[in-house]
This record gives C-alpha cells, sequence and structure tokens, in this order.
C-alpha cells in the first residue's frame, strides 16, 4: 500500500469536521427557533473547529521572549483587504478584557458571526495567497482547494442570527477540544433524514432570495444613480433648447434684415454702376490725353536726378578731402607740441613762430565769421524760398563762389603752414650751431629762463584755448555739411513746386482756351436760334436714320435730339463735346447749329 500525506489526511479530517459542524449547528438553529447564545454548545464548537482549521499549517513567529502561533496575524490582513472590516478590527483592539492576539482572534471571529460576513472576510484572505504566504506553510489549509470548500461552506451560516457577548466573556483561557460525540449518529437521526431534506431546502431558497436582496438593492442604488444623472442632464438639455430657440427667433429676424438690406443694395449697386459706366468712359479719354504729358514729364525729372546725384557725389568727395587735411593740421600740431618740450633752449624762437600761428589763427577765425555770415543770409534765404523762388539760382551761384574762395583760402593756409615747418629747421640747424658758441653765455640766459617758463604756461593755456577752437571749428563744419544737405532738399521742393505751377499754368491756359471757343459757339448758338424760330421738332416714331450718315437707329446706335433745331442725329455722329461752366463734364453739341444734344427715351420730344 502506497503511504499517505499526514498533511493531506490532516486536511481531509479538518474538512470533514467542518461540514459536520456547521451542518449541526444550521439544523439545531433552526429546530432551536430562536437567536443563538454565546453558551449554545454546537456554536461553541463550531468556533473551536474554525480555529483548528485557521491554525493548520502556521508558521512559527519568534519573539524577544519565546516562540509565537497565533492566528490573530492573517485575520489582521483583512483590514487592509476588506475595507468594511475596519469597524471589526478596531472594536477587537478597543475591548478591555483581551490580553492575548488568541483572544482578539476568537473575538474577531464571533463578531464576523454576527456581522453574517466571515465568508467575504476568509475569501478575500484566500484569494491574496502571496500575503498568506507571509504565514502559512505551503501544505496549510489555507493555502489549498479545502480552505475555498471551508469558504463556501461557510455562506450557509448567513441563515443563523447570533447574538453574542463578547466584552464579558474570558476568551483569552478557553481551551479548544472537539466534542465528537456531538456528531455520532443515532436511530432518530436515521429516523429524520426527511426533515433535513426539507430544511436544506428551505435554507437554499433563504440563501438565494438574500443574494438575489443584495443584488437588487446594488441594481437600485445604481438606478437611483442614473436617475439623478439623466434629471440634471434633462434639465440642462431644456435650458439649452430655450436658448437655442431664442437664438434661431434672433437669427431669423437678422436674416430677414440682411435681405432686405442686400436688395436695397443691389438695387443702390445697379444704379451706381449704371452711372460710373458713362463717367468712365469720358475719364478714359481724359486719360489717354493726360498720359503723354506725364510720360514727357516723367523723363525731365529723371534726368534732373541724375543731375543731382552727380552734384551730390562731387560735394561728398570734396567733404572728405577737407576732413583728411584737417587730421594732416592736428597732426603737424602734435609734432609742434613734441618739438617744444624737446627743445627747450630754442624757446625764444619758438615764441616768435607761435605769434605767427596766433596772426594765422586769427586770420582763420575771421575768414570762419565770414563763413557764419554766409550760412547765416543762407538761413534768410531758405526761409524766403517760398516768396522768392526766382532769387535762389543766383544765391547759389554766389554760395559757390564762396565755398571755392574758403577752399582757396584753407589751401594757402597750409601752404603757410608747411614754409613755417622749413623755416623752423633751418632755425633749429642755426641754433645748434649758436648753441656751442653761446655756453659763455648760461649765466645771463638762468634769469631768462625764469621769464621764459612763465611764457611757457602762458603758451601752453594758449594752445589748449586753440584745440578748443579747433573742435570748434569742427563742430561748425558738421552745421555746414547738414546745411547742405539741408539745402539740397529745399531745391527739390523748389523744383516740385515749379513743376507743379507749370501744370496749372498749362491747365489754365488750355480751360482759357476752351472756353473762348465755348463763347463763340455760344454766340452762334444764339444766332442760329434767331434764325430757327417758329420751326417744329420731328415726332421720334417719324425719324428711323441718322440724318449725316444716314443709318438706321438701333440699342448701339441712340437717339439724340438738338434743343434748337429739331434734328435727330445717333450717338456716333454727335461726338462733338464741349465743356460748359455750369456743367461739370462735357456736353454733346449739334453739328448744325451746335446746341446742347438731348439723349431722347420717350417716344416723342416736345
Amino acid at each position: 500500500l502506497a503511504v499517505k500525506d499526514p498533511t493531506a489526511v490532516e486536511r481531509a479530517n479538518l474538512l470533514n469536521m467542518a461540514k459536520l459542524s456547521i451542518k449541526g449547528l444550521i439544523e439545531s438553529a433552526l429546530s432551536f427557533g430562536r437567536t443563538l447564545d454565546s453558551d449554545y454548545p454546537p456554536l461553541q464548537q463550531f468556533f473551536v473547529v474554525m480555529e483548528h482549521c485557521l491554525k493548520h499549517g502556521l508558521k512559527v513567529r519568534k519573539s524577544f521572549l519565546s516562540y509565537n502561533k497565533t492566528i490573530w496575524g492573517p485575520l489582521e490582513l483583512v483590514e487592509k483587504l476588506y475595507p468594511e472590516a475596519e469597524e471589526i478590527a478596531a472594536s477587537v483592539r478597543d475591548l478591555p478584557g483581551l490580553k492575548t492576539p488568541l483572544g482578539r482572534a476568537r473575538a474577531w471571529l464571533r463578531l464576523a458571526l454576527m456581522q453574517k460576513k466571515m465568508a467575504d472576510y476568509l475569501r478575500c484572505l484566500i484569494i491574496q495567497r502571496d500575503l498568506l504566504s507571509e504565514f502559512y506553510e505551503y501544505h496549510a489549509l489555507m493555502m489549498e482547494e479545502e480552505g475555498a470548500v471551508i469558504v463556501g461552506l461557510l455562506v450557509g451560516l448567513n441563515v443563523i442570527d447570533a447574538n453574542l457577548c463578547v466584552k464579558g466573556e474570558d476568551l483569552d483561557s478557553q481551551v479548544g477540544v472537539i466534542d465528537f460525540s456531538m456528531y455520532l449518529k443515532s436511530d432518530d437521526d436515521i429516523g429524520g433524514k426527511e426533515r433535513d431534506e426539507q430544511i436544506a431546502a428551505i435554507l437554499d431558497q433563504k440563501n438565494y432570495v438574500e443574494e438575489l436582496n443584495r443584488q437588487l438593492n446594488s441594481t437600485v442604488s445604481s438606478l437611483h444613480a442614473r436617475v439623478d444623472s439623466l434629471e440634471k442632464s434633462n434639465t440642462k438639455l431644456i435650458e439649452e433648447l430655450a436658448i437655442a430657440k431664442n437664438n434661431i427667433i434672433k437669427l431669423q429676424e437678422e436674416n430677414h434684415q440682411l435681405r432686405s438690406e442686400n436688395t436695397l443694395i443691389l438695387m443702390k449697386t445697379q444704379h451706381h454702376l449704371e452711372v460710373t459706366k458713362v463717367d468712365v468712359e469720358a475719364e478714359l479719354q481724359t486719360y489717354k490725353h493726360s498720359r503723354q504729358g506725364l510720360d514727357e514729364m516723367y523723363n525731365e525729372a529723371r534726368r534732373q536726378l541724375r543731375e543731382e546725384s552727380q552734384l551730390r557725389q562731387d560735394m561728398e568727395n570734396e567733404l572728405v578731402v577737407q576732413v583728411s587735411m584737417k587730421h594732416e593740421i592736428e597732426l603737424a600740431m602734435k609734432l609742434l607740441e613734441k618739438d617744444i618740450h624737446e627743445k627747450q633752449d630754442a624757446l625764444i624762437g619758438l615764441r616768435q613762430q607761435l605769434d605767427e600761428v596766433k596772426a594765422i589763427n586769427m586770420e582763420m577765425y575771421q575768414k570762419l565769421q565770414v563763413s557764419e555770415d554766409a550760412m547765416k543770409e543762407k538761413n534768410e534765404i531758405i526761409g524766403r524760398l517760398e516768396d522768392k523762388t526766382n532769387q535762389i539760382n543766383a544765391t547759389m551761384k554766389q554760395l559757390e563762389q564762396r565755398l571755392q574762395q574758403a577752399e582757396k583760402a584753407q589751401m594757402e593756409a597750409e601752404n603757410e603752414d608747411e614754409k613755417l615747418k622749413q623755416e623752423y629747421v633751418n632755425k633749429s640747424e642755426s641754433l645748434q650751431k649758436e648753441f656751442s658758441q653761446k655756453e659763455k653765455q648760461l649765466l645771463q640766459l638762468e634769469t631768462d629762463l625764469k621769464i621764459e617758463k612763465e611764457w611757457r604756461q602762458t603758451l601752453e593755456d594758449d594752445l589748449q584755448k586753440e584745440k578748443e577752437t579747433v573742435s570748434h571749428l569742427q563742430a561748425e563744419t558738421q552745421e555746414i555739411t547738414n546745411l547742405k544737405k539741408d539745402f539740397l532738399k529745399l531745391q527739390e521742393k523748389n523744383k516740385q513746386l515749379k513743376r507743379i505751377c507749370q501744370d496749372q499754368e498749362a491747365a489754365l491756359e488750355e480751360l482759357a482756351s476752351k472756353l473762348s471757343e465755348s463763347k463763340l459757339k455760344i454766340e452762334d448758338i444764339k444766332e442760329a436760334n434767331k434764325a430757327l424760330q417758329g420751326q417744329v421738332w420731328l415726332k421720334d416714331k417719324e425719324a428711323t436714320h441718322c440724318k449725316l450718315c444716314e443709318k438706321e437707329f438701333s440699342l448701339s446706335k441712340r437717339k439724340h435730339h438738338c434743343r434748337n433745331c429739331g434734328e435727330i442725329f445717333c450717338n456716333a455722329c454727335s461726338d462733338n463735346e464741349l465743356p460748359l461752366p455750369s456743367s461739370p463734364k462735357p456736353v454733346r453739341v449739334c453739328d448744325s447749329c451746335h446746341a446742347m444734344l438731348i439723349q431722347q427715351c420717350s417716344s416723342t420730344v416736345p
């Protein structure tokens, strides 16, 4: 015979004992016919069997004093897995008489039975095998299929109503021993099988009804939530519908208004197009005549622009030359200062040269004053440009002559500076030769040196003043260049004004010629009116052909009546137009009497 696994035998025995205890408890409770107390023997045996089932395969936990092996650890996990179990765990911890974990576990089982949720709590534990492996061995009853069978059997206990007092009961010191005498069969038990079957059927029906009640409660709560959401959405939709209806009414009113406005705009645009067609034909003819004159004016302006650009380039080149000359003058001044520091013995000769330089600077300052006066005159001329456009050419020539004179003066000043440099070199050589001869006169010259030092300080002050004047002159030259640019701009404006004046004079001449012609034609019309008095106009139906070209009238060849002689012409033959002072547009004129023609729209002409 094959040897069986002892753990499997233990699991099978515990499963059978759980079946017997649960079955006996249900049968006795139904026969007892009232709520069960904690002193009821089958109920006490049921709790003992459950303790043995939960303790099977439990791992030993080490502590500081001894080894610990309790079922409170896995039962405490239910609080984390099933949120409704928090109340049981909190009430078990708050019980004052419980001191051991085993007592807390027994109290927990009793409270779970009273809530009729023991099967639900243990089912959560069995599902989480990973968490149970920390407390149970792999061969334990709770880790195998027998645990799931026991949980299924515990569902039947929901039929029982238990009223247990946990607070005053001593749960820590109870001894868990199974009483097998309660589960042995007797003759009475064999005779009551039919009654047991009926009881089992009733219990099954009760369990089915309770499960249906739970499902219906959950569906009712979900339906209530859906009804609330649907009512809210319905109210929102009703409000949106009312708003949409109002918007539709407003949009319809706006649509009617826009359609009426559209019809008015179409009528106006059609009328405006008919008017503009006539105006465009007249403007095209005037544009063709004016375009030729504008092309000629454009060519002349382009030629003048080229000439002015060339003149401007020449002036810019001259300004660049002047700036380079000023830089050379500054370098020469720096060299003179160095020579003064190096050659103290030649102060007497330098004093004379400095006097000459002062004289030259005074001459330059006078020339600058002259140029300032000329610039003032230019400013006055610029202010009077609007009134005196004819005098600008003459003043321009005078300014050019003065600029040439200023350039000549600058060239002369540069030549004089070069001559002074040469003289200074010659004098320095002669002074070096005389220096060897005048060593004996050093004692006499010491007193002169003190005086010369004082003179040197005065000369340095003069040099600083001269530097300031040079910087001032540079600023004035920049102002002169700016004035030149402004002057060129004013010249361009003057030319534009001249062009406008010429155009206006030409237009006045044309108007005068046309007015003279119109006066002559008016006189001719008056004479023709005197000669043609008493004549009768032709009817529109009788006139079918033009009098001049003898072609038949049509939509393209419209009828035009002469208001003086009554003759009828087509629009091609009556192209003679005359500008009148009373009408803004030229008027068609009769070829015979030169009277104003009328376009015929009705059948007869009065």
